[in-house]
């Protein structure tokens, strides 16, 4: 199956509220990021268990593990969780920055280094949100 008709199965599957939410960072994500590389992740790991939550993928960020191996995986993801949605932004070398300049101004969120979490899109500023995602793509094309 094709990336693009993995994303919008696990889209389609999702209960609303939560599948406009999701379609709608999806829909802004592809109209703000035209170019960059799409990934579906469906949480399972090789033997087939699944060990996280199912994302969506944007972007190209290579992790350097501590055995200076690397391994290409997306830049910005966004995921379904139990509580609500997930907007990972990997790659921002401050793991403080996004809490410290955008927790108080984005809503009801939770903000830690690289991951935004929420309910629902209306319970957050949306102008905030992308204030930090063009952040973290800012500061990945800085390190390269």
């Amino acid at each position: 199956m094709k990336v693009e008709e993995e994303i919008k199965n696990y889209i389609a599957g999702q209960p609303e509220p939560k599948r406009s939410d999701m379609q709608a960072l999806h829909n802004f994500m592809l109209q703000a990021f035209p170019t960059y590389k799409l990934w579906f992740l469906d949480g399972k790991n090789s033997e087939n268990k699944t060990v996280a939550n199912p994302s969506i993928g944007y972007g190209l960020h290579t992790i350097k593990y501590a055995d200076q191996k690397t391994k290409a995986f997306y830049q910005i993801g966004i995921s379904a969780n139990s509580t609500g949605i997930s907007v990972y932004i990997l790659g921002i070398k401050d793991k403080t920055y996004l809490a410290k300049t955008f927790a108080e101004k984005i809503g009801k969120a939770s903000v830690t280094g690289y991951c935004i979490k929420f309910k629902t899109l209306k319970d957050i500023n949306l102008e905030i949100l992308e204030a930090a995602i063009r952040y973290g793509v800012e500061a990945q094309h800085e390190k390269s």
